[in-house]
């Protein structure tokens, strides 16, 4: 079935070069959703010419005049920043890094979280969802290597810096689920950011909290019900390359600080009604005086 191609196999357009973005304004910030507009309408177009039928779905409904992205990219399995709230008067920015397995095609996992995470933090907060680089397989060799946010890590490191230059006065949190935690353990380092937030991590591609470079408050929880917890935790250098992702961010060795994730499993962090997304929101919006689970 043509509907069901690789991602990576779906043909894109190469999307026109974006003029930096100058101010969160609102008449600046439609211009520019306007501009990634343009480059999923001719996404969509492309996918359903060669009768890639599911993904021309996707793309229709992110041509959505009410979706909002700052960037966007179908090729290569899709990038893209969606926008969640309003950037223009938002003092709390919560940046979502999702794990593997992620792309334009399994996007309503990342969407549907960004989204519960936006209503909780309220009118004056924003999410992005940030789809900024190649996710592995979920069951891959890359899923157990940190080769692939090695590679992300400098694309991160930018955004959330052009972020910051943006809206300099708000508070911004890096959240990071699953491989995506190895992504931001490798490009914390350095940010001007509150905090970091690591949940149904398989580790953080680092030691400890202090190999993380970063004066950030970071948390980690994890749900009873997440497989992610009886996998081995460790990194082996080896001549190649390293295999394995680092210690377990809940370990008490790690240095992070815990919060509630209740009984859910490896996808239901942001879900309605459980503990991680409530505790999630408190940190974001830097209700941390005591433990964000409490």
């Amino acid at each position: 079935m043509i509907g069901a191609a690789r991602p990576e196999a779906v043909p894109a357009p190469v999307p026109p070069p974006l003029p930096p973005l100058r101010a969160a304004t609102p008449t600046a910030l439609a211009d520019r959703y306007a501009a990634t507009r343009g480059a999923v309408e001719a996404a969509m177009r492309a996918a359903a010419a060669r009768g890639h039928r599911w993904r021309a779905a996707m793309l229709r409904a992110m041509a959505d005049p009410a979706r909002h992205f700052l960037s966007f990219d179908s090729r290569d399995g899709g990038r893209a920043a969606e926008m969640f709230g309003d950037l223009a008067r938002a003092d709390r920015i919560a940046v979502i890094v999702p794990g593997s397995g992620t792309g334009l095609d399994t996007y309503g996992l990342l969407r549907g979280g960004s989204m519960r995470l936006q209503r909780a933090l309220g009118n004056r907060g924003t999410v992005v969802a940030w789809l900024g680089y190649r996710t592995p397989s979920t069951v891959s060799l890359a899923a157990a290597t940190p080769g692939l946010a090695d590679e992300a890590a400098p694309a991160l490191r930018a955004f959330v810096r052009d972020l910051a230059g943006l809206k300099p006065a708000a508070r911004v949190s890096l959240l990071c689920h699953s491989y995506g935690a190895v992504v931001c353990g490798r490009a914390v380092h350095g940010l001007d950011v509150a905090d970091v937030v690591l949940y149904g991590s398989p580790g953080a591609g680092v030691d400890d909290t202090a190999a993380m470079g970063t004066r950030a408050a970071v948390w980690a929880a994890r749900g009873t019900g997440d497989w992610v917890g009886r996998l081995p935790h460790a990194a082996v250098r080896l001549p190649f390359g390293t295999v394995g992702l680092g210690a377990d961010p809940v370990d008490p060795r790690f240095g992070a600080r815990i919060f509630a994730a209740g009984d859910g499993g490896h996808s239901d962090y942001l879900n309605d009604g459980s503990p991680a997304l409530a505790a999630v929101a408190r940190i974001v919006s830097g209700q941390t005086t005591a433990e964000a689970g409490s």
